[in-house]
């Protein structure tokens, strides 16, 4: 069959079609298939997602030793009783120990008492670290007090009695103190005393029975 123009304008036609379906193809190949990320994109990509994920936590970065510290709980202050009836005599005392007898020692609430009345009060309260009775208080002395306290008080504080003079040191030890203190009051010697019996109760070692 010889092929008229009629034919030969669809086949061209037919020709166009396709080449527009071809270019059509390729766009729509290009669209769903984009291309691969080069090893520098992926070396990047992986540098940002180890940096996001090992970013450090709050208080991660700290030393064992600071977190130890910010976590244990601390003895910040300890109740000190201190009985004598007189006013002079408490002064000294709060004088030459202070608030702080040792660097290692807690801070020192001061609480006072000027009659016997007040003592036996406060140490059946309890929740004393520390009680210093004056020897020569009137008219009760603190080396019968304090005798009578380790007899009846299960969970007696230390107690520290102050004396006249160093002689009295074998009615202290009647008494049952678990130190002593003797008159004129030396601040470094009073403040070592005081600093040592604190320890002691803070440790849970038991006082003298």
């Amino acid at each position: 069959m010889v092929p008229t123009l009629t034919m030969l304008g669809r086949v061209s036609e037919c020709t166009r079609l396709e080449s527009k379906l071809d270019a059509v193809l390729v766009e729509v190949t290009i669209a769903l298939c984009p291309a691969r990320e080069g090893p520098a994109q992926r070396g990047h990509s992986c540098r940002a997602s180890v940096a996001t994920t090992s970013e450090p936590r709050a208080g991660a970065g700290q030393p064992a030793d600071t977190m130890r510290r910010m976590s244990a709980p601390a003895a910040d202050t300890v109740i000190v009783l201190l009985y004598s009836n007189s006013a002079q005599v408490r002064a000294q005392v709060r004088t030459a120990v202070g608030r702080r007898p040792a660097p290692d020692s807690p801070r020192i609430d001061w609480l006072e008492c000027a009659t016997n009345a007040e003592l036996v009060e406060q140490m059946d309260l309890g929740g004393l670290d520390l009680a210093i009775v004056d020897g020569e208080a009137q008219p009760t002395g603190g080396m019968g007090l304090a005798r009578q306290f380790k007899y009846e008080i299960d969970d007696c504080p230390p107690i520290i009695v102050l004396i006249a003079r160093p002689q009295d040191g074998w009615l202290a030890s009647w008494s049952l103190a678990d130190a002593v203190i003797s008159q004129p009051l030396d601040p470094v010697t009073a403040a070592q005393v005081v600093a040592d019996q604190l320890r002691r109760h803070l440790q849970g070692i038991p006082v003298v029975r």
